[in-house]
């Protein structure tokens, strides 16, 4: 069993609370604060084709999903500070390479390793808060964690649009280093390993195939999280080509941070209402019901976007994106809590294979969806679409088997 809440000169509950928050947080603001940049890293760059700009988000996303893979159990072995450490380590030496990147080649394999180094703070520190906390008091210190992960989204763009008011695209690079640093020293230097020596598994890579493949045979841990990676790899489109169709084809500058914002908002709300609704509705219903929805809206705005030839009012899309963005916020939470429910004991190993399965999935789908993206919706709109319908029907084929929901 893993050590719980012992006494320890650590960090009391306000500290503990805002250290993870940042930690968490670190990954939401390397995404969306880059997003003002774009253009300017592929102009420094020399990018030919515009639309590989993209890449800049979507090889972030894919160190992380391979990361998540190997940062979970790493942990189980080395404790939980060795490997948040090693994992800041590697997100502060990807920093470096993209802040003194001199072409594209070596600005992506800057973000890859931000991106494998953020996944090691990204969940291990939810083992962490696992270790020191349990039940209620558990559950007390994740919504105060999340509550910040939530509004990081809807400030973040409108940082990095501040910083390159000021200076140039590097110096956001210079800001996560900065940041990374601080809190790799605030947590080095206040808190304890919370995991015994007792409780630590040593690491195998065999051991890891055989527990992955183990996992992926449970029909409703795979079936969900193939749903996770079709719905979040059409938002990952989303993410990757916002920039521009804010910026570039709504000609909206410098008020692209404010657009982005607005709907992040909507998916915070959407969290928020979530932890209401999934008590009186249940997880399956309400994820049924959302992606529904967003086969429904992406369906029906396909037409109104085809008739504006890919360009439709800008109040359109936004009223189309509102609705649409609430619906993600509503799946987030529950499909990932519907992935793990079966797992029970292997909860730790599952969390990991999960996000980094899902992860991977997402990023995959989240290029083809971005890429083709021609200065209409017309492609985002279609992904949205055909990947929501994707995620209802293995959503179905999951749930053919399982009982009835409560």
């Amino acid at each position: 069993m893993t050590a719980r809440a012992t006494p320890s000169p650590g960090p009391g509950f306000a500290e503990f609370v805002t250290l993870i928050a940042l930690i968490i947080s670190l990954v939401a603001l390397s995404i969306d604060a880059m997003l003002p940049a774009l253009p300017e890293i592929a102009a420094d760059l020399d990018v030919v084709r515009i639309n590989d700009s993209q890449y800049v988000i979507s090889v972030f996303f894919a160190g992380m999903g391979l990361g998540q893979l190997f940062f979970g159990p790493l942990s189980d072995s080395i404790g939980r500070r060795p490997a948040i450490l090693s994992g800041l380590l590697l997100f502060l030496l990807g920093c470096l390479l993209s802040i003194v990147a001199v072409d594209f080649t070596q600005m992506l394999l800057g973000r890859f390793l931000q991106g494998l180094g953020a996944s090691g703070p990204r969940i291990v520190s939810i083992a962490l808060v696992r270790d020191k906390y349990r039940g209620r008091e558990m559950a007390r210190v994740m919504s105060f964690v999340m509550t910040v992960f939530i509004l990081v989204p809807v400030f973040a763009p409108a940082v990095g649009q501040g910083i390159l008011l000021l200076a140039d695209w590097r110096y956001i690079f210079a800001m996560f280093l900065c940041l990374a640093f601080a809190v790799g020293l605030w947590f080095w230097r206040r808190q304890p390993e919370t995991l015994a020596r007792s409780d630590r598994i040593a690491f195998s890579f065999a051991q890891l195939i055989l527990d992955v493949r183990a996992i992926l045979r449970i029909r409703a841990a795979l079936g969900y999280t193939l749903t996770m990676g079709f719905i979040f790899g059409a938002f990952l489109g989303y993410l990757s080509s916002s920039q521009q169709i804010f910026q570039v084809q709504y000609q909206l500058q410098l008020l692209f941070p404010l657009y982005f914002g607005i709907l992040a908002v909507s998916i915070g709300c959407a969290s928020l209402v979530n932890a209401r609704l999934v008590m009186r509705f249940g997880m399956r219903r309400l994820s049924r019901l959302a992606l529904q929805s967003i086969c429904l809206l992406s369906f029906s705005f396909l037409l109104c976007a085809w008739y504006f030839d890919g360009h439709p009012h800008l109040n359109l899309l936004m009223l189309y994106l509102l609705p649409l963005f609430f619906c993600f916020g509503i799946l987030f939470g529950n499909l990932n809590a519907l992935a793990m429910e079966p797992l029970g004991r292997i909860a730790g190993l599952g969390s990991a294979v999960v996000g980094s399965i899902s992860t991977l999935i997402s990023a995959f789908f989240g290029v083809i969806v971005a890429d083709t993206y021609n200065a209409t919706v017309l492609p985002l709109v279609l992904g949205f679409a055909l990947l929501g319908a994707a995620g209802l029907l293995v959503m179905r084929w999951t749930e053919a088997e399982l009982a009835p929901e409560h």
